[in-house]
């Protein structure tokens, strides 16, 4: 079965810092681009950030820019998403997609986890 899942999602107090990961199976990841995306309630889904399959070129929404930092292992099939200096703002589902090239349509969507920024 072809599939992405997250994880490292959870509870985290301002300021407080959190890494997801994004893992494949049934396919490898080496071909694609990696998007991950956040869908707060009661908002649509929006683009945070992607990076290339060579993981050379990497992209963020400037709302994350110098807090977030995307990275991939290619060896692990695992693409990651590192989230420092957390705000309430970024309480969302996060998801991870493939997609062709950034800003392409997504191919596949992961099934999210729950990023809550709380104190």
């Amino acid at each position: 079965q072809l599939q992405l899942v997250e994880s490292g999602g959870g509870l985290v107090q301002p300021g407080g810092s959190l890494r997801l990961s994004c893992a494949a199976s049934g396919f490898t990841l080496d071909y694609y681009a990696i998007g991950w995306f956040r869908q707060a309630p009661g908002k649509g889904r929006e683009g945070v950030s992607c990076i290339n399959k060579s993981g050379g070129v990497t992209n963020y929404a400037d709302s994350v820019k110098g807090r977030f930092t995307i990275s991939r292992d290619n060896a692990k099939n695992t693409v990651y998403l590192q989230m420092n200096n957390l705000k309430p703002d970024d309480t969302a589902v996060y998801y991870c997609a493939v997609q062709y090239y950034c800003s392409g349509p997504v191919d596949r969507w992961g099934q999210g986890t729950q990023v809550t920024v709380s104190s």
